[in-house]
This record gives C-alpha cells, structure tokens and sequence, in this order.
C-alpha cells in the first residue's frame, strides 16, 4: 500500500499554484515593467533556499470529487536565506486579483508575521496590494459588510521590537498594504513602478475632489522625499532587492542576538591626511560630511537610510573593524546642518532602530541648533525636536559622538547623553555655546548696538573680544571637553572604542522595556 498517489496530486496542486493569476495576468504584469511574486522571491533571497508554506492553498473548483481548476491565494510565504541567514519572506501576488485581500486564503500574510515572532526571524514583506479588507466587489458576495479589523496587527506591533522587519513597496499599495510597509524598520519603493497611499486615486476623487494619477498622488518622490512614509528609492526592483540585503547584512537576527561582524579587510589603524583640512576655516563654509564618513569607516561600507528626508541629518549604518555601527551626521549643506521637524522624526526613528538592536551608534557632531524661523515654529520644530532629545536620551546602546565643528542651543546639547558620561572626542575646528557669538551678540548687545554712533565698528570689536576666547582649547582647559584629537586619529579612537562598544552589547540582549515606533 503506498501514498504516491497522493503525493503525486499535491505536487500537481503545487504547480498549479505555481502558475499563479495565468499567463494573461502574468504578461500584464511583465508589461508594466514588474516582476511577479515569486520572481521577486527568487531574485531577493539565496539561489534554491525558498521553503514555501501553503503553496496549494487557494479557491477550488470541482465536478463531484474531481479538481477541475484552483485559484491560488495571492499570497505567497515562507522561509529562505539572504546571504546564508533564514529570513521570513512573503509577498503579494498582484496577478490573483490585484493582491487584493478579499482573493486571500486563511490569512497566509498572518502566518508569515508569526512564523518570523515565534521563530525569531528577519521578515522581508515585498507589498504589492491593499491587504485590507478588500474591495467594495466583496460585499456582492458576503452580503453584509463588516467593522474594520487589521488581521495579526498585534502580531506587527511585537515584532517591531523583536526582529528586523523590512518592506518592499513593489507596486500600487494601499490601505492596510501600506500600513505594512510603514510598520517597518527599512522601506524601499521602486521609482516609476511603485506607489503608495491610503486611498487610490478613484477613493481620492470622490473623497476630496482631487483628480490625480497613481504617481502624483503616492510615488517615490513624495514618499522618499517629502513624507519620509518610506526610507530610501531604488531605481528598479533588483535595486530594491540588494538594498534590502544590505540592510539586513548589518542586523542581527533578532534582539537575542549580537549584530553580525564581518571579517575586516581594512586597516583598522588608517590615517588619513585629507582629514586635517576638510573642515574650513571659514565657518559659513560647508564640506563634505559623507566623505568624512568614507575616509573615518571601513572601506565602502556606508549604507545611507533615508536620504532624502530631513537631508540636514545624515543616517545610515557602517563598520568599524567589521563590526557594524550606526552613524549619524549633520549636513552643513542643509541648512547648515540645523535640526528640523523632518531631521528630528528621522533622527528618532534611526536612534529607536539602533536601540532596539543593540547596534552603537557614532554621532558626527556640526549641529548649529534647532532651525529658527516662523515656518520652523509652524512646523512644530521644537515638539518634534525635544521627542528627538528623549529618544537620544532613551537609548542604552553604546554611544560616542566626535564634535567636528558646531555644537549649539538645546539642538547642539542633543550629541549624547550629557547627564552621563557622554563619551566624546572634539576636533580642534569645533565651536560651541549657548548661541553662535555673531547671532548672540545681536541678542546680548541690542541696545548697544542700537544706541552706538558706529554699530559696524561695535559689533566687530565685540566680535574680536568673544573670538579671542572661542577656541576650544579654552574650554579642554576647564575639562569642558575630555579631549581634543588629531582628526586622522579618529579612525584608530573609534576602532579601539567600537571593541569596547561590542564587550557591552551581550549584557544587553532582549527586548527593551520601551520599543521603537514606526
């Protein structure tokens, strides 16, 4: 007696499902320039590592007891491993009834959130449909409608804090779809062929009266740019794919494991010349912050997260000696570094990420203070930049900041967590204080300046006066700052630092008390 019958129609169910929506649906998705969902699974994950979970899951059709056809569920979900670590992987599959959730079968999206928390696995959802509760056509066959739930969103709210969750906007995604791609710690959309918003444009138009296209209403530009609702833009879907990789090269596990360190292959003891001069002597000169970070961390290892948004504060992580960091930075050529109400929300989620994962963080310090102005002020700079202050001062995780030029105002206090002991290294082009001396002289001297026969002649005598005292050797002297380097010594510092950093990370495994948000 044998079972290969059996086994023999399972493995014919399987292909079927294979063939997902058919080959019409299948060369419409071609056609606008997608890859299907399980080509996306393939190109994403280790060549032959894929295990599926409910392959033959889907909405069949008999005649008595024979299978005359099957409707795959468009979901598809599973296990794989991206550069040799298993990951959770489940994607949309946009040829069975557009991704949408009404096609689903038993909540396989569910599954795949509690595989990723039961097992402590990475999860990479590539979203390419609503997720939701369907279209306005599901009612045609429930006959009644039903109160809002969002299916296992308990489940997404424990795993922000327990693995790495990682979302690709593969398509027009809207709804709970992308809610899914927000609740993440790494978004990526794909420029031209990717969009997202809470209601499509034919919702919009009836709602409010705008008529706009997919692109105009959700694509990259306004949400790798403007919004900040996803991290980075990728220039195609294989783009998108390496860049989540990446991402997940620098994450460990989960939060019961330390971040995985490479095998160095640069000196860990490097000193560059460049960096002697990079910063001007002229103060209302900017400079180059990334190449710092190219010429400071190990070779080509720094991988930006969210550039577009809040550009004035440069995030991203990097390795030290291979082991990963995350590395924050001020871009004196947005303006002029400040922290806006953008800069601040992305600087708490990069912090809240860091600390979640036990990942050290290295802060290169030019903060000139919050951005000033009515429209500042309009933007809730201040709420927005003291939720930044408490995220910093939340954190647990190593920290050290090396204060390359400005450190001013409330904002400039924000480099680390000066209550403590506030490990950090000054370069000898930092400045600091309450306010720049040329802004508060403006404010301390007023009425001088007002009531002078000559306020040009004044201001630079006062000027003069103050400078003569702003260097930061002054401050070293009163043990204001711990210590004032050779900014080639900064790579050597860091180094040694970032091994110390790393004996600290396993006493503090597990989840944190308070986890991040999105």
């Amino acid at each position: 007696m044998s079972w290969e019958r059996e086994v023999e129609e399972i493995r014919r169910r399987v292909e079927i499902a294979k063939g997902m929506g058919g080959p019409d649906n299948i060369k419409r998705q071609h056609d606008g320039g997608k890859l299907t969902v399980r080509e996306r699974i393939d190109r994403l994950l280790d060549p032959g590592s894929f295990h599926e979970y409910g392959a033959i899951a889907g909405a069949p059709k008999y005649e008595g007891q024979t299978l005359v056809s099957i409707m795959p569920a468009n979901f598809v979900g599973g296990t794989g491993r991206i550069n040799g670590r298993r990951v959770v992987v489940g994607g949309d599959d946009f040829t069975v009834r557009g991704g949408a959730a009404d096609a689903s079968i038993g909540n396989k999206q569910g599954y795949a959130e509690m595989l990723a928390h039961e097992l402590h696995l990475p999860i990479v959802r590539l979203v390419d449909g609503t997720g939701g509760g369907g279209s306005v056509r599901s009612l045609d066959t429930m006959k009644r409608t039903y109160i809002p739930a969002n299916p296992a969103f308990d489940v997404l709210v424990k795993l922000i804090g327990e693995v790495p969750v990682v979302a690709g906007c593969m398509g027009s995604v809207a709804g709970l779809g992308a809610a899914r791609v927000a609740a993440s710690h790494f978004s990526v959309m794909v420029r031209g062929s990717s969009q997202l918003f809470i209601a499509g444009p034919p919702v919009v138009k009836w709602g409010v009266g705008e008529e706009l296209t997919k692109e105009e209403l959700g694509g990259s530009e306004i949400h790798a740019h403007i919004s900040g609702a996803v991290d980075n833009e990728a220039d195609s879907e294989d783009d998108a794919f390496a860049q989540i990789r990446r991402f997940l090269s620098y994450l460990p596990q989960s939060v019961w494991n330390v971040p995985p360190r490479m095998t160095p292959d640069d000196d860990p003891g490097r000193r560059e010349e460049e960096l002697i001069g990079i910063v001007p002597r002229n103060r209302r000169h900017g400079y180059d912050v990334r190449r710092i970070l190219e010429l400071v961390m190990d070779r080509e290892s720094f991988f930006e997260m969210t550039p577009f948004f809040g550009p004035s504060l440069v995030t991203g992580f990097a390795r030290l000696d291979g082991f990963p960091v995350g590395v924050m930075a001020n871009d004196p050529f947005s303006i002029g570094g400040s922290l806006d109400g953008p800069a601040s929300d992305k600087m708490v989620k990069f912090v809240d990420l860091c600390d979640t994962f036990h990942i050290p963080v290295v802060n290169f310090v030019d903060q000139p203070g919050f951005l000033i102005g009515r429209e500042a002020e309009m933007a809730g700079t201040i709420r927005r930049g003291v939720r930044a202050l408490y995220a910093l001062f939340q954190t647990t995780t190593p920290l050290v900041a090396i204060i390359v030029r400005k450190a001013f105002g409330v904002a400039g206090a924000g480099h680390g967590i000066t209550t403590g002991l506030n490990l950090r290294y000054a370069w000898p082009s930092a400045d600091w204080g309450s306010l720049p001396i040329e802004g508060g002289i403006e404010a301390a001297y007023k009425r001088d300046l007002a009531a002078s026969s000559d306020p040009e002649k004044l201001r630079a005598e006062l000027e003069e006066k103050f400078n003569a005292v702003r260097s930061p050797i002054r401050t070293a002297e009163a043990f204001g700052i711990e210590e004032i380097i050779d900014p080639r010594d900064t790579r050597p510092i860091l180094v040694d630092w970032v091994h110390q950093a790393y004996e600290i990370v396993p006493t503090q495994l597990g989840v944190r008390t308070r986890t991040m948000r999105p």
